[in-house]
Order: C-alpha cells, then structure tokens, then sequence
C-alpha cells in the first residue's frame, strides 16, 4: 500500500454546502454507472449534519456484487477515475482522481475534493460507514464529541494522517460496538 502524501490535516466546521456537493458529483457518477449503480451513499463526515469534518466528501457506489467491479471501473476511467485497489480494506475498492477536473463530464468544472470508494451490497466496510454515519445523524450529542476529538486530533497530527487517523479509532469502534452490526 501507498503512503499517501503530506498534507495538512484541517478540520472546518460544518458546511450546508456539502451535501449539495455530494448530490452534483453522484448525478455525474449515476449517469455514467447507470444500472450498475444500485444507490451512492454520502458516508463519512461530510455526510453528518453539524460535524466538523476534513473538507473532503466521502461517497460509497454500491453495486450488486464485486463481479461487476472490472465494468464498473471501466465506466469510471471514462470519468477520469483510476482504480486504486482495496487499499487494505477488503471489501471497498478505492478511486482516485488524477485532478481536480475528475469526474469529467464535459465542462471542465473543477470539483470538491472528494474519495469515492465502490461497495457490494453486502460489502462488510459498506454497513460499517452507513451504520456509524447513521448513527451519529440520530445522535447529536455524540456528533459534539467526535468533533471535539477531531479537532484535537488534528491539532495533535497536524501532519500526521496515521496519527489522526488512529486517534479516532477507539471513538469509531465504540460506536460500532452500540450499533451492533450482527450479521459481520
């Protein structure tokens, strides 16, 4: 696995602009995926009314079965997408994008950064991200407190994104642990 690169680790307050976003780059990836595209989840952060978050939107394509991953990784190279593997989390195939233009669909817009990650229905990583992220929308004390922790840990990791991303993993599991994901 790659390292990614250095980059700093800021946490912004809550956007209302993000789930905007979120809706303009699924369309782009809907037209293109079509069918394949059973739903595109807006996971992460980004997705939790409220919660300060990494300025970056984080989106789940969910497709039948891991089958159809190679047609659908076709599809989105034609956006400009590259498949960048599972990136040691089986079960979510990442795509990254060369550029800001990514996806491209003929206006040369540039886009919100954004990671867009390709899901089976019943992928094990896809329940995890609806789950946790579900379960902070219904809990809005606790969306305080991971915010708090966040910003912390940003402060903390600055440039560090291992760190960071370690930090929150006790918080992440504790709240997998209440929301008791049964069948994985």
């Amino acid at each position: 696995m790659n390292k990614p690169p250095v980059y700093e680790i800021v946490v912004s307050d809550y956007d209302t602009q993000w789930p905007r976003i979120f809706t303009e780059l699924a369309e782009v990836i809907k037209a293109t995926l079509g069918e394949l595209a059973l739903r595109i989840e807006h996971v992460g952060s980004t997705s939790v009314p409220g919660l300060a978050a990494k300025p970056t939107i984080d989106i789940d394509v969910v497709i039948e079965s891991p089958g159809l991953l190679p047609e659908v990784a076709e599809k989105l190279a034609k956006l400009g997408y590259f498949h960048n593997g599972d990136q040691g989390i089986p079960g979510r195939e990442a795509f990254r994008r060369p550029d800001p233009t990514v996806p491209q669909d003929g206006t040369g817009r540039e886009w919100f950064r954004h990671n867009l990650y390709v899901c089976a229905k019943d992928a094990r990583e896809l329940a995890r991200h609806t789950a946790f992220r579900d379960y902070l929308r219904q809990h809005p004390e606790v969306v305080q407190e991971y915010a708090a922790l966040k910003r912390q840990l940003a402060q903390q990791f600055t440039f560090d994104i291992d760190g960071y991303v370690d930090g929150k993993a006790d918080f992440i599991e504790g709240i997998y642990r209440r929301v008791i994901i049964s069948s994985y």
